[in-house]
């Protein structure tokens, strides 16, 4: 599985939950920030049938995957660019929707990227964005920080938490120009694989344990039987807490 499609399987109870939220109308013309692979961005292209998606990502890898995918479904609404949400200079007033699934997070200056979103965005245009809650509502974080040597797995610093304090993000999105701003849990376990043995593959490709001899042995071992034991009929699961936050653009 690549990272494109580990992602995608990841997070699936997510997206229900995401996609739902949406509430894409027929002629809309929608923003996907951080669009990855493309999964929220053609769901949003099937939804607004008589507008069109614009995705923008950092990575050109996996931007070339959401174009390939796209171009298979046949949606010739939707184009995919290369650019940092932040600073890409996107067209004024020109978005219906803005929506993210698990793409805001990473900003290295948050201000400035909603700030240059909401200018992107129409007068009562809508915001929906899928982020983490707090590091420690996270299993998945926790465990694999716990079990991984130091330094290799997701750290309570880390970036992929920055948006899980709600007054914080409020108060962003607030002096960005945006009101109404809401956020409704999403309780949902992150499948990690359908086996142990899957999970195990997936987990050391995104935090490889590059280091030789006993130690490294010895997390690779540990790391195996805590995926053992999170284990069930449907899959590795791992618990998981995040926030979908919706906001209007004044």
């Amino acid at each position: 599985m690549n990272r494109a499609d580990f992602y995608d399987a990841e997070l699936s109870r997510h997206n229900a939950h995401f996609e739902a939220a949406l509430k894409i109308e027929r002629t809309n013309q929608v923003l996907d920030i951080g669009c990855g692979s493309g999964q929220a961005a053609r769901y949003a292209a099937r939804a607004a049938s008589e507008g069109g998606v614009v995705g923008v990502d950092i990575s050109e890898e996996m931007l070339a995957i959401a174009r390939q995918r796209s171009a298979e479904q046949g949606l010739r609404n939707i184009v995919f660019e290369l650019g940092d949400a932040q600073i890409h200079p996107f067209p004024t007033e020109r978005f219906d929707v803005g929506i993210s699934r698990f793409g805001t997070m990473f900003f290295a200056d948050p201000a400035v990227a909603f700030s240059n979103i909401a200018r992107a965005m129409r007068q009562r245009a809508r915001l929906v964005l899928l982020v983490w809650q707090s590091h420690d509502r996270n299993a998945w974080a926790t465990t694999l920080q716990q079990t991984l040597p130091p330094g290799i797995g997701p750290s309570a610093a880390g970036a992929a938490f920055s948006l899980g304090d709600c007054a914080v993000t409020e108060h962003l999105l607030s002096n960005a120009g945006f009101t109404s701003i809401d956020f409704a849990p999403v309780h949902e376990p992150v499948f990690y694989g359908p086996d142990a043995d899957a999970a195990f593959d997936a987990v050391t490709t995104l935090f490889p344990i590059k280091e030789p001899g006993a130690a490294a042995d010895a997390a690779r071992r540990q790391l195996r039987s805590v995926l053992e034991t999170h284990a069930t009929a449907e899959g590795v699961l791992f618990d998981s807490r995040a926030w979908i936050v919706s906001a209007v653009r004044r």
